[in-house]
């Protein structure tokens, strides 16, 4: 199911609402550990039991580890689950094509490939599997005690609205309000959950679709056949489009929540103001950088060791977030690539950049990026990928034309003013006062008429619109 769906908007959402707001607050969770159930298996039943079986053990095993005496067996029982959580993603996103390599490999010296049968990725694992991760380790380092209650861990690994795409959410920024989340539960909140859901479906059906029908048409192409223009300007279409449709997705699943009491945390926080690629990070998909942080940079030293040993922790956190999005080379070169401008601004370089002022900045930032989605693009060949870094070099022999019309044109227009909207004068008071965090009743009052239309308007496009899938499905 997907939350840009008749089925979801018209029927699911609304019974879903009514039934919690209904019910008496000790049958809330259960309320919603079961919708999410219904919500994750409409989508991927037969993926819903290895789900089911993973938290149950896992939830076992922390137990254990939170009872284990002295830190032998403590850490026993952490690899444990590690073990189990990071074996079953390697095995469903990276077994092909660790296999695919090695028969590369074999084939080359003439000996027979390995045999491999093709596995299905189950829908959310890249991203419920971090978030079991965040769970045994915050419980080991004592960070948070662990759930007393297997239902519990349940609703926070299988909790709908950030289930499949995000944001992800470490088990202490939401443990407490599992238990108890009533001083959350405010019509002011609702209602701002209602604005901010409403807010990113028009991010995703107005704006991402409609680039989204132009980005395909231009990957249908030969990248060899475009010329310098018409690459930069497909590639940053592309770009739009992954950035209203991401960003989508977390308003939506941030509005979600907020209407049943939760409060997670922010996934975008205007990328493109940023004035370098380091601060972008900081910005954009900020919950994963956050895990990579705190999960991956950290415990490799971090820059405790050296600068050295920093810079080749900052690649080893790019290489693997670019392996995390997805199991291909181009993924990894697009990893690389961000890790590239990380360390450059290290040096001399970011010294000279902050000099330079913040126009010239977030023109490096924004060219740096767009430049990145040429690595990044799903042609799952990495020849595509690099004929398409190619072009934009001007290495492309022009013969090829983009598919371009005036809705195209008028969406990437209006997708860009608010790709940069943060940057102008007085935008931070209009953002305060349609993403406050804690929001008035008379103030969402007054939002929720134009919030209305624009949800009807929403629909309309829905109707009639073909089924786009929200783009970080993939990874």
């Amino acid at each position: 199911m997907v939350f840009s769906t008749s089925l979801f908007l018209l029927f699911f959402l609304p019974a879903f609402l009514a039934g919690y707001h209904l019910l008496p607050r000790p049958a809330r969770n259960t309320f919603v550990l079961l919708a999410s159930a219904l919500f994750y298996a409409w989508g991927a039943p037969r993926f819903l039991f290895v789900v089911l079986g993973v938290t149950f053990l896992d939830f076992h095993f922390v137990k254990r580890m939170a009872a284990a005496n002295g830190p032998a067996r403590k850490r026993a029982w952490l690899v444990a689950s590690l073990a189990m959580n990071l074996g079953l993603l390697g095995y469903f996103k990276y077994a092909g094509f660790f296999v695919g390599n090695v028969n590369a490999l074999l084939g080359a010296a003439g000996l027979g490939p390995l045999p491999w049968a093709e596995v299905f990725l189950p829908l959310g694992i890249s991203f419920y599997t971090f978030e079991t991760v965040t769970y045994v380790v915050d419980v080991y380092r004592g960070v948070h005690a662990p759930l007393g209650r297997f239902a519990d861990y349940q609703l926070y690994i299988l909790f709908f609205p950030k289930l499949l795409a995000g944001p992800i959410v470490r088990f202490h920024e939401i443990a407490d309000q599992i238990g108890d989340r009533s001083r959350y539960e405010t019509a002011g909140r609702f209602l701002g959950g209602f604005v901010r859901f409403v807010l990113g479906l028009a991010k995703k059906v107005l704006i991402a679709d409609v680039l989204g029908v132009t980005v395909r048409k231009g990957f249908a192409l030969d990248a060899a056949a475009l010329d310098a223009p018409a690459a930069w300007l497909l590639l940053a279409a592309f770009l739009t489009q992954i950035y209203f449709d991401f960003s989508g997705y977390s308003d939506m699943a941030l509005g979600l929540a907020a209407m049943v009491g939760f409060r997670l945390p922010e996934n975008f926080r205007d990328p493109f103001v940023s004035t370098s690629v380091t601060e972008f990070w900081t910005r954009w998909h900020v919950t994963l950088s956050a895990w990579m942080r705190s999960y991956l940079y950290v415990p490799l030293g971090g820059n405790r060791l050296g600068t050295r040993r920093t810079l080749a922790n900052l690649w080893i956190v790019f290489l693997v977030s670019g392996l995390w999005h997805g199991a291909a080379w181009h993924y990894v070169l697009w990893g690389a690539w961000h890790g590239l401008f990380i360390v450059a601004e290290r040096t001399a370089f970011g010294r000279l950049l902050a000099k330079a002022g913040p126009v010239a900045g977030r023109a490096y930032v924004f060219l740096a990026v767009v430049a990145s989605m040429a690595l990044f693009r799903p042609a799952g060949l990495l020849s595509e990928n690099l004929r398409t870094l190619a072009a934009l070099a001007g290495g492309g022999s022009g013969t090829a034309a983009l598919p371009l019309d005036r809705e195209f044109a008028v969406t990437l227009g209006v997708a860009l003013v608010f790709t940069f909207f943060a940057a102008l004068p007085g935008a931070a008071a209009i953002q305060r006062l349609v993403f406050d965090d804690d929001p008035s009743l008379p103030r969402q009052l007054a939002l929720v008429p134009a919030a209305g239309l624009l949800l009807l308007l929403c629909l309309s496009m829905v109707a009639w619109s073909p089924f786009s899938p929200f783009v970080y499905f993939r990874f």
